[in-house]
């Protein structure tokens, strides 16, 4: 069965509806009539959806996009394809936004259980041997498979899917996610919250819904304390197999990808994809919206700035291949080591006339 999603949408609503919500104009011979029933990225979009664009960096998705409208800043509103209406405003991110408020009012104030329900949700589906010890909350219409066991205090969001044989820790948070069989949650995790998303601007920093939602798959273990934030519009995704440490961030739209280890206080900013067996080195983080490929080895306290390739090892802020890197301080210790050299032998011949 379909799941049936986190937030309840609005509408629909008239493009002129929508156009006004974002700070934009129906352009003339445009149909201010024409409905729209939800926002959607640009690759995903159809006829009856609104997107944005305010990136040249996905002018692809652009031309290529079937959206019936699209918030556009005006230097990019030539590029707008045939059949998508361009909406021109000079913030298209901040009138996204409002378009997705417009559309998603809840999802600026979750709900993760209902006010005035027993701890455990009637409505919730618990399979057979599942072990909910006191404290512990569960939200409507949640499910949990057999063998799981939710520790004290911990919390199981409104329509939160818990697969098999898993274990979720002590205060632990789950909303708005999808997890899978032998999953493994230490206590604190946060699973689900909102991403940091905000279209920032000199009057004040406008919020910007984040509906879409953490899917973890099968034998995942997330260590103490680490976050994991849910999409924007996307899911967040956390594929088959990642060890995850204490005290990580995963930011909204990032994807790790199978047998990942993550080692303690990383941080992989929004919209970053990891391939496979990719290892991230305690305190290592990344720049947003990059791509780290299978096999890649990213050192401690490494920040890559760039596409590390597949199989690279890198080290060093900004992160670079290892052999440069360690080129580059055998060089600067070499360097430090003449200069000192330079400056003793100053000293005593100052000190000898």
């Amino acid at each position: 069965m379909e799941h049936p999603g986190f937030f309840e949408r609005a509408g629909p609503y008239t493009l002129f509806e929508v156009a006004q919500a974002a700070g934009a104009e129906v352009p003339a011979g445009a149909d201010p009539a024409m409905p729209i029933e939800d926002v959607r990225p640009l690759a995903e979009a159809s006829r009856a959806h609104i997107s944005f664009i305010d990136n040249k960096k996905y002018l692809a998705q652009l031309d290529g996009t079937q959206a019936g409208a699209c918030l556009v800043a005006p230097p990019l509103a030539g590029r707008i394809p045939a059949g998508t209406v361009g909406l021109v405003t000079r913030q298209p991110y901040h009138g996204f936004a409002r378009a997705l408020a417009l559309f998603y009012p809840a999802a600026m104030q979750p709900m993760v259980a209902t006010p005035g329900a027993q701890p455990v949700d009637p409505t919730a589906r618990i399979e057979d041997g599942v072990v909910i010890e006191p404290g512990a909350v569960i939200g409507r219409e949640a499910q949990i498979g057999a063998g799981t066991r939710i520790a004290a205090g911990a919390v199981v969001g409104a329509r939160v899917t818990i697969g098999r044989n898993c274990y979720i820790g002590a205060l632990a948070t789950v909303t708005h996610a999808l997890v899978g069989d032998r999953v493994i949650i230490h206590s604190g995790v946060r699973i689900g919250q909102d991403g940091f998303g905000f279209a920032m601007g000199p009057g004040g920093h406008l919020k910007v819904p984040q509906i879409g939602r953490v899917i973890v798959q099968d034998d995942v273990e997330i260590g103490a304390n680490t976050t994991i934030d849910r999409g924007a519009l996307k899911d967040t995704m956390i594929r088959e197999g990642p060890k995850i440490d204490n005290l990580c961030q995963i930011g909204h739209n990032v994807v790790l990808g199978r047998h990942c280890v993550i080692v303690a206080m990383c941080g992989i900013s929004g919209s970053t994809e990891l391939g496979d067996y990719v290892v991230m080195g305690g305190q290592s983080g990344t720049v947003g919206h990059i791509k780290i490929g299978t096999g890649a080895q990213v050192g401690g306290a490494s920040h890559p700035a760039h596409d590390v390739p597949a199989g690279a090892r890198y080290f060093g802020t900004p992160a670079k291949p290892l052999r440069e890197s360690a080129r580059e301080q055998a060089l600067l210790k070499r360097l430090a080591a003449r200069d000192r050299s330079g400056a003793d032998d100053g000293s005593k011949g100052s000190g000898g006339s």
